[in-house]
């Protein structure tokens, strides 16, 4: 590891804050917060935590000592100033001379001493940074510390390394009770540079910024270092020769992992999954003894709430052979939930108070041959999941290759897991109605289609965007957020439609609500139309929705958690429009369509519906189309736009509320919702 400190960047830090009224001190600890958080060898996803003590006026105009220490809820690879809220450092201090410190009552004595009231709670191991007395203090949990650490002689190999530059505090649950262990253990060694904590992290402080930071490069790359001599690689594990493909096996292991399901209500409680697989990561899963080491427990006990103790092993998926396979998973899942509801009964019985028992799935699945899988509530959450278990890769293969990889304790496992403040990182925000959700949206780069996907994430669902035009997808996934999925597909193209459909599930696991959206309006009086207009029109307007309906059964079916087919069919599939049949007649047979799927996978969960939409501005209804078909019915373009019982014009935005509506109406199938203004003439019964 090298040094990333750069003068110029850390004066321009100085200089930027300054004008916002912000102190040399503060300025510098935010900048060399964002190296230490820019690099998940060091933290990943809120973890770690930074501090440094200053003046500043309180609102008497007073100086005041104070810390400044990372807030809850702030990633240290993007923070700000305001992600490192002042607390009165006295008090604090004081509280050094308690022999008890309830979580509660620290969470509300930092509070009730922050200079300003409406900043983040402050970091759940503030005591610690408060008890020491350097300037600046930086903690990381530095991939290459914890797997020299997580050993039965973890103790040992570091004292070895690093001598007596640092002290050495046994493993203890952050919090007050850390904090005093480490002041102790300070006092005993008060020329240290920094702290290793067990099977935890390491601490290194300065009183200027840039000592503080190098100080941690200098300790990481000397645990980087070490960890390359005498390795021995993990043995691996004879596999199949025909592994099964990401994209075939995801969906099985998504309709497993479901948390819950109500069969009467057809409601599932889905998770979304993020695929990871890499030459280091391959190596982990196939190891021959990957169910030992893998199940051993967390590197870093901040990593719990995000992933559980434990990841899932899966057999190796053998290709064609995916029947037997998703048998084994079920059994593996089963496994898994017992050992968990035995885990958490075993150590609640010493819990005080008693605990309310979380959902017993894993949160990472490892798979022999393929990879592995983070899951969560969102596809951020799985992402988070994915990153952590590769961070756990790193560790445990790096522990592994010097000796045996060793944890803390199940207790202290289960106490961090349910521990109220880490528990807090998570939120408790209510999810919203298509939440734990895959939305595919053909046609999606503009008009309906992208109204559609902003509406869809609005409501909670991950959104991949299908469009003929890939910068148009790129353009539209951007406008909803960095998780959206934007994919070049041809709908007219059974095989790309396949590809894209693959691709969505190695994103996120599978599919529960597809749009299928995409059309083009051909006009001409049926009886002197070409046919090879007419069969254009078909290929996209009929067979277009049949090769994405098609695969997105297929998916679903593999799931087996239900799913949702929504069809944009148009008005003109009962009122036909003079010179428009090449446009009407296949839009006709799609709304048949509609009612087939609806008939034949009723059975199977899942859901057919249709919305009618009419005279919509959008790729397909151009300003050129508006004033050929306002010609064809002898009105004023702004009649024909407005030229329904209502006179409005209807927008994009209105056509993707009914979507949104239909993709949640759990117990509606073979519906059609017209969304036009009012069309008598296209009015179903």
């Amino acid at each position: 590891m090298k040094s990333r400190w750069n003068a110029a960047e850390a004066n321009d830090f100085v200089n930027r804050y300054a004008a916002k009224g912000i102190g040399e001190d503060l300025a510098l600890r935010t900048y060399t917060t964002r190296l230490l958080g820019s690099d998940p060898r060091l933290v990943l996803h809120g973890g770690g935590n930074t501090s440094v003590k200053t003046r500043m006026k309180d609102i008497l105009g007073d100086d005041v000592d104070v810390i400044c220490v990372k807030g809850s809820g702030w990633d240290m690879g993007n923070i700000e100033p305001a992600g490192l809220p002042a607390v009165r450092l006295a008090p604090l201090k004081r509280l050094l001379a308690l022999d008890k410190l309830s979580d509660e009552d620290m969470v509300n004595f930092q509070r009730v001493n922050m200079l300003a009231s409406s900043g983040p709670n402050p970091s759940v191991e503030t005591l610690l940074h408060a008890f020491l007395p350097h300037k600046f203090i930086d903690h990381t949990h530095s991939t290459a510390v914890l797997a020299l650490t997580d050993q039965p002689n973890g103790e040992e190999i570091v004292r070895e390394l690093y001598g007596n530059r640092v002290a050495y505090v046994p493993y203890t649950i952050p919090g007050f009770a850390l904090a005093k262990s480490v002041s102790q253990v300070f006092e005993k060694n008060p020329h240290v540079e920094g702290l290793v904590l067990l099977q935890h992290g390491i601490f290194t402080f300065a009183d200027d910024a840039q000592t503080a930071y190098e100080r941690m490069v200098e300790f990481v790359t000397m645990a980087e270092q070490r960890l390359q001599k005498n390795r021995k690689p993990l043995a691996q594990a004879v596999l199949p020769k025909e592994i099964a493909k990401v994209a075939d096996i995801a969906p099985i292991l998504r309709g497993c992992l479901a948390i819950s399901r109500n069969e009467m209500a057809g409601q599932v409680k889905r998770q979304i999954l993020c695929f990871r697989t890499s030459d280091a990561i391959r190596n982990y899963v196939n190891g021959a003894e990957v169910e030992r080491y893998s199940q051993i427990g967390v590197v870093t006990p901040d990593h719990t709430i995000r992933t559980k103790n434990w990841p899932l092993v899966v057999p190796a998926p053998e290709a064609g052979k995916l029947d037997d396979w998703k048998k084994d998973v079920d059994a593996a899942v089963a496994k898994y939930v017992a050992r968990y509801h035995d885990y958490f009964e075993r150590n609640n019985k010493r819990a005080d108070p008693k605990k309310t028992e979380l959902d017993p799935l894993p949160r990472v699945v490892l798979v022999p041959g393929v990879g592995l899988f983070g899951l969560g509530a969102t596809a951020k959450d799985a992402a988070i999941a994915a990153d952590i278990a590769e961070n756990t890769v790193e560790v445990i293969t790096d522990a592994e290759a010097i000796g045996t990889y060793k944890c803390i304790p199940e207790a202290d496992m289960f106490d961090v897991e349910y521990w109220s403040l880490e528990q807090a990182k998570l939120g408790k925000a209510n999810e919203k109605p298509l939440s734990r959700q895959v939305c595919v949206i053909t046609g999606g780069g503009s008009g309906i289609g992208a109204a559609t996907g902003k509406a869809m994430a609005a409501a909670g669902a991950e959104v991949a965007i299908l469009d003929r035009d890939h910068d148009s997808a790129i353009a539209a996934a951007k406008a909803i957020h960095k998780h959206a999925l934007a994919i070049q597909c041809d709908v007219t193209d059974s095989a790309a439609v396949k590809a894209a459909f693959d691709k969505v599930v190695e994103g996120f696991g599978g599919v529960d609500i597809v749009v299928s959206n995409a059309g083009a309006a051909w006009q001409g009086t049926i009886g002197h139309v070409d046919d090879a207009t007419l069969r254009k029109s078909f290929e996209l307007n009929f067979f277009g929705h049949q090769h994405v309906a098609q695969n997105a059964v297929h998916v679903m079916k593999q799931q087996g958690t239900y799913g949702c087919l929504l069809f944009n069919t148009s008005k003109q599939a009962v009122n036909p429009g003079k010179d428009f049949g090449p446009y009407g007649l296949p839009k006709a047979a799609t709304l048949f369509l509609v009612r087939q799927y609806a008939l034949d996978h009723g059975k199977d969960g899942i859901r057919a519906n249709a919305v009618n939409a009419d005279r919509i501005r959008s790729g397909l209804l151009t300003d050129e189309m508006v004033a050929a078909r306002a010609k064809a019915r002898g009105v004023s373009e702004d009649q024909y736009m407005s030229g329904n019982l209502l006179g409005r014009e209807v927008y994009a935005a209105e056509v993707a509320e009914a979507f949104v509506y239909l993709a949640g109406a759990e117990k509606t199938t073979a519906a059609v919702i017209t969304v036009d203004g009012g069309n008598i003439e296209a009015a179903l019964r």
